[in-house]
Order: structure tokens, then sequence, then C-alpha cells
């Protein structure tokens, strides 16, 4: 983290602005070191935006970052800067209210770090000084988007991307020099080596047998399915169909259900419980996204693994 950061501080002192991929895997530390950029340009009087593709990651990294600011998230400055360092969530289902108040703060400069999915893209969104642009999940946006919200500072922002899983696309940009990379090869010392498993399905019985004795140790389990509801073929497994088979087998266990048809108060509500030990396994689809940080989740289950990149 110390190095990528002297990385990241050298380009934001150049006369030139940033463009830079931050890669590292789940857990290295990726968003503590888009704060400390984010820090940098509200020192200077600036505004950053944090660009998410979905409102369950939104919502966790405005979560995190008010977490990491502590007192400062309270309307704090730093260093008598005139950005102050509060933190605004936009996301599209927002009420009409709640997106009005919030933009008055974003465009007044009130607002230092703005956290949003593509709704910060959209024409309403004013920023006082937008200078620099962090993007989670790059792969999942294209160049127009990210673009459009650079569009939206009066110079050219610094850029900082954030990817697990880099693209052809961006390893391509880094070799004709277009896009500097800095890797983040290390994760915190404290945590253990991940094991992968495939589990035949003739021993799925045997396997939530042992899986039903981890949960009850205290362990938590996320089961993640490829759609919503069966298909025709029945070939692959649905959250619905495997939230009631896991009800039934786990029977004194807490069980929950997570996919992109529930709305945003249901989705964060489902995700905060099951962050407070209250859901013991949530059995979703691909909507919890890479990046959805529950730490005592310590076991993924992965339904028909062959429908996944």
């Amino acid at each position: 983290q110390r190095e990528v950061n002297k990385e990241i501080e050298g380009d934001m002192q150049k006369p030139h602005p940033m463009h830079r991929l931050l890669q590292g895997e789940v857990g290295s530390g990726k968003t503590v070191i888009a704060l400390r950029a984010a820090l940098s340009v509200i020192e200077s009087g600036g505004q950053a935006a944090l660009l998410a593709p979905t409102e369950v990651l939104a919502t966790q990294h405005a979560k995190t970052i008010e977490k990491l600011l502590g007192e400062l998230a309270l309307g704090g400055t730093i260093l008598g800067s005139d950005s102050g360092t509060q933190i605004s969530l936009l996301t599209g289902s927002m009420s009409k209210e709640s997106k009005k108040r919030e933009l008055a703060r974003i465009a007044s400069g009130e607002v230092g770090i703005v956290v949003g999915t593509h709704a910060l893209i959209q024409e309403g969104v004013e920023f006082k000084d937008l200078a620099l642009v962090i993007v989670d999940e790059q792969h999942r946006f294209g160049v127009n988007q990210r673009n459009a919200l650079m569009a939206k500072s009066k110079l050219m922002p610094h850029l900082l991307t954030m990817t697990a899983t880099p693209i052809p696309r961006s390893l391509a940009l880094a070799v004709y020099g277009e896009l500097d990379i800095s890797l983040m090869k290390e994760k915190p010392s404290n945590r253990k080596p991940i094991h992968t498993a495939t589990v035949p399905l003739t021993e799925r019985t045997s396997f939530y047998k042992s899986l039903h004795k981890r949960i009850l140790a205290g362990e938590q389990c996320f089961v993640v399915c490829p759609l919503i509801d069966e298909d025709e073929t029945g070939a692959h497994r649905s959250v619905n169909a495997v939230y009631k088979e896991l009800r039934s087998i786990f029977s004194d266990c807490t069980v929950g259900l997570l996919h992109g048809k529930l709305d945003t108060f249901n989705k964060n509500k489902t995700l905060d419980q099951f962050r407070d030990k209250q859901i013991d396994v949530l059995v979703a689809t691909t909507v919890i996204e890479v990046g959805v940080d529950i730490p005592d989740a310590n076991i993924m289950v992965i339904e028909s693994v062959e429908k996944y990149g």
C-alpha cells in the first residue's frame, strides 16, 4: 500500500493528469489507497468521484469510507481546504427530494467525496471542482461512460481505475504507454490462504452435512446461483430453488435471499443482516458482486459453476 501510494502521489504532483490502473486482489486494500488519493485532491480544494457498477457496491463504499474517515466524515476540513470531507451517495433508486438535496451539496462543494453508480454520469450532476475520478471494477464500464464523468470537470481530472481482473484492453493500453499500472502484490498479513475444491453433484448431500457443521460452529456462507428463476431446461440451479432447499436442510440456521429483482431497501437490509450475523447462509445471484465486504463469510459455494467466467 505504501509503494502504490507513493506512485499515485508522484503522479498527482506532475503537470499533467494521472491515468493509472490499480490492480490488486480482493481484500488487498484498494479502497484505502483510493481514499488517500481523494483526500489529496480535497486538501488542494478539489472534489473526488468514485464510480461503482452496482448500488450494493456503491453503498458499501460510502459506508467504508465514512467509517475510515471517522469524525472527518461529519464535515471537517483538511488544513483549511475549501472542500469538506463529507460524503455523498448518489444512486438511481433515490427519491427526487434526496437526489435534489445531494446534487445541491455536490454543486456547492460542501461534499468532497461523491460515491455513486451510473447516476453520477447523468445530466444535472454538476461538481464545483472535480479533480479526481476513481472507477471501481473498471472492466464493468465503457470508455464513453468514464469519459462522460471526466467531462464534468472544468479541467482534465486525474483518473484512477481499480480492478482485480484487468481486461485485455487495459493491458493493451499499458503496453502502448497510455496507462500506468500499480500492482498490489500482497494482502494484509493476517489473511489465510484460499482453498478451492470442486464437489461432484453425487456428493451434494455429504457436502451439505459438512457445510452445516461449519455454519453451526459460527462460520457464514455465500451460495451463488446463476439464475433467479428456473430456466425451461432445469439444467441450472436458481436462487429461489436453492433457497427453498437450504431452508429445509439447514432448518436450525437462518438462510437469506438476495437477487436483482428485490428493491434497494430489501437488498441493503439483507446485506446488513448478513454482515451483522443475523443471517448464516446467503443465497444470491451475482448481484453480490466482487468486493462486497462481509469479513466473517469465509465460505462461498458456487452452483452451476460452468455458467461463470
